[in-house]
């Protein structure tokens, strides 16, 4: 029997209390995803990726992969701190 915990959400003041991860992966010829994971370090929680998160890519290149998941996690860093979850 597993135990459930519950954690309280703690709101994140700044860019400071995130943790952006990204990163890329080939998936065929000249096919990138990018390869994101975006966590609030006040109380933990993982915001991206989620059930039914969106893919990113394909891109052209690695570097394009990348980039894309980079701007994608500042984006979701600037929505949790106008409206935290």
């Amino acid at each position: 029997m597993s135990k459930t915990v519950f954690i309280p959400s703690v709101p994140a003041t700044s860019e400071d209390d995130f943790e952006i991860s990204a990163g890329s992966k080939l998936a065929g010829y000249r096919r990138f995803f990018g390869l994101l994971k975006v966590v609030r370090t006040t109380d933990g929680r993982v915001l991206f990726p989620f059930d039914g998160a969106p893919e990113l890519g394909p891109y052209a290149t690695k570097l394009e992969a990348i980039a894309a998941a980079q701007v994608y996690g500042e984006h979701i860093v600037t929505s949790d701190l106008a409206r935290p979850a």
